[in-house]
């Protein structure tokens, strides 16, 4: 069984190490991002030990019902048929929780046994939503002879490239326009995202493109009120478009919640504040400075005609308002989401 010096490494690695039959003794799969803590869970529970030898050689418990001692003595064990087993703890943040072993204590135990852990054992632990304290013996114990995967949760901004790359991933493409909605829609739940784009899959075919027509017809998006209608509204200042999305944003809030006009809107004025400063503004140039495809350079063009630099650095503190009187910052409760949403649409096209 090999052992790593130093533990943090990609999911593709894991796979092929575990694959080629170079597993390590331990693997820490953890993070705020659960997605990839299921993908990485589904690969050893399905891929790892054989369908024939999974009644003898594979163990999944969950953390709230087992104690670390309970661990250490499956991780213990010999396999019977196969050449491994498998033994995997899933919501490994709880175990010991309804023992009376102190959490931190607990976990120790746990670096005693890598000091010298069974050779045909693969230990498991998905610690999910949660840190893992990284000063701790059972960390620095994994990390001299396991393996460490960790994934932090996405920024709301990489969503929708997310969605482009894992569409490219089924030999499929996505307009820019459509993964906006996708995400408008779904939200950065990549778990709920992925099973969305699973669905379109079976019918969009392979070579063919999701656009932002299938989006709305298989997702249940208005074509009309959603955030990329509003936002290219904004661009064009077209006043009675802005209000009218604005005003069914107030009221229905699932909608278009202000977490996500204002993590839409921040980046696309952002980059209309760039295509400002372009040395080259034209369409290609403009398109690989933004990052944007080149169809959309039109729209940073239009709004850059509308929005001077002050303009837009005004706007930036609008949406920094909002955002804080949103979360109940220097607002008091008084004032509804709905109307702090409208009020802010008036500031930025006015």
């Amino acid at each position: 069984m090999a052992k790593k010096e130093s533990a943090v490494v990609s999911e593709s690695q894991i796979m092929k190490d575990v694959t080629d039959g170079h597993p390590a003794p331990v693997y820490l799969i953890t993070g705020e991002e659960g997605y990839y803590i299921d993908n990485m869970s589904d690969f050893f529970e399905n891929k790892v030990i054989d369908p024939g030898f999974r009644d003898f050689d594979q163990t999944v418990v969950y953390g709230r019902d087992v104690t670390m001692s309970d661990v250490i003595s499956m991780a213990s064990r010999y396999p019977m048929m196969a050449q491994y087993q498998l033994v995997m703890v899933k919501e490994a943040q709880d175990i010991g929780v309804s023992s009376n072993v102190p959490t931190a204590k607990s976990w120790d135990s746990l670096a005693t046994y890598l000091e010298k852990p069974s050779e045909r054992t693969i230990l498991v632990l998905c610690y999910r939503n949660k840190k893992f304290d990284k000063r701790t013996k059972a960390y620095q114990a994994i990390k001299k002879v396991g393996v460490i995967y960790e994934r932090a949760k996405l920024y709301d901004s990489d969503v929708p490239t997310w969605i482009s790359a894992y569409v490219r991933g089924s030999g499929r493409t996505i307009t820019e326009k459509a993964a906006s909605l996708l995400f408008e829609a779904i939200g950065n739940s990549l778990g709920k995202l992925s099973n969305e784009l699973d669905k379109m899959f079976l019918v969009v075919k392979e070579g063919q493109s999701i656009t932002d027509e299938i989006v709305e017809r298989n997702v249940g998006i208005s074509k009309d009120y959603n955030i990329f209608e509003l936002i290219n509204a904004i661009g064009r200042k077209d006043v009675v478009r802005c209000n009218r999305i604005a005003n069914y944003f107030a009221d229905n809030p699932k909608a278009g919640p202000m977490p996500v006009v204002i993590a839409n809107i921040y980046p696309f004025l952002l980059k209309v504040m760039i295509y400002h400063q372009l040395p080259n503004k034209s369409q290609y140039a403009a398109a690989s400075a933004l990052g944007v495809n080149p169809y959309f350079v039109k729209d940073y063009e239009i709004a850059a005609r509308n929005y001077s630099l002050r303009k837009l650095a005004a706007c930036f503190g609008y949406l920094y308002d909002a955002d804080k009187r949103s979360k109940g910052i220097n607002n008091a409760g008084t004032v509804s989401e709905g109307e702090i949403l409208k009020e802010l649409i008036f500031k930025i096209i006015h």
